[in-house]
């Protein structure tokens, strides 16, 4: 018999031989993670990040010229108590730097106006021209001529150290990294300064389900009858149940570097008022 002819080694394939190098494995890996396109949510929908903003802008683009109207029609008027509480556990003093984040249509930034007087500053801020561009002409009307920039609560154009104090309502929930947002909101803080966020939270189980009605069944139909606009009130409804929970946005503001937060509960836990420190 003939000798057996000896195997023949199969050539390797070049990707399997590839695949074996592991720097071409990590190139291989990071290039498939910066093609994997990161996601946030808005509302119920789980969107592009870079797409969030603009379907922020886009809702309040419509809500703007009737926004102040809905707040009082949407919580009864409650929402000027949640904000003078805002302002009262604040400790603004006359000559103290207070800036708005996503001041909107400037309820807060009205009021701090008018606390601080002549020797303070109040800067009101917002992402949105035409929320702005509101808070600035009734600010104006009610006889305050305030500094106002349209920017990113994620990029702040301030200093650091430079303010006393620094609110945002009823504007987080919006915002796309939130941890980004309080940081720099905690970068421009002086030592010493105090962050205080009024937010929806999550309200009294007993109540849950009520308010859940409340929240899909008739503010949105109420958009609809004021302002033709129902979408944008589902989104706050929606947004309202993607937001942290009071101790999920404690425990947010502490890893941004905020200390001795604490939290208050308004209308049981529709709202919360975070208040934090600086050190």
């Amino acid at each position: 018999m003939p000798p057996p002819r000896p195997r023949q080694s199969l050539p390797r394939h070049p990707t399997l031989a590839a695949s074996t190098d592991p720097s071409r494995l990590i190139l291989s890996q990071v290039i498939s993670m910066s093609n994997q396109q990161s996601t946030t949510h808005f509302g119920y929908q789980e969107v592009a990040e870079e797409e969030k903003a603009r379907h922020v802008a886009e809702v309040f683009d419509s809500v703007a010229q009737r926004y102040d109207l809905m707040n009082d029609l949407m919580s009864g008027g409650l929402h000027r108590l949640w904000k003078a509480f805002t302002l009262a556990k604040s400790g603004v003093r006359e000559s103290w730097r207070v800036l708005d984040v996503a001041g909107g249509t400037g309820d807060l930034a009205l009021a701090f106006a008018r606390k601080l007087g002549s020797r303070g500053q109040v800067w009101l801020t917002d992402i949105n021209h035409a929320m702005l561009v509101r808070g600035r002409d009734r600010l104006c009307n009610q006889g305050f001529i305030v500094p106002v920039a349209q920017c990113d609560a994620e990029k702040l154009p301030f200093p650091d150290d430079y303010f006393d104090c620094v609110t945002v309502a009823f504007g987080l929930r919006n915002m796309t990294h939130k941890d980004l947002a309080l940081a720099e909101m905690r970068r421009v803080l002086r030592p010493g300064g105090r962050l205080l966020v009024l937010e929806f939270s999550q309200v009294w189980k007993p109540l849950a389900a009520a308010y859940d009605f409340y929240s899909f069944q008739v503010i949105p139909r109420l958009g609809q009858m004021i302002i033709h606009d129902e979408a944008s009130y589902r989104y706050l409804a929606e947004s309202i149940r993607m937001h942290p929970d009071q101790e999920a946005l404690k425990l947010l503001m502490e890893q941004a570097g905020l200390e001795q937060v604490e939290y208050y509960n308004l209308a049981l836990g529709v709202v919360a008022l975070h208040r934090a420190f600086k050190f």
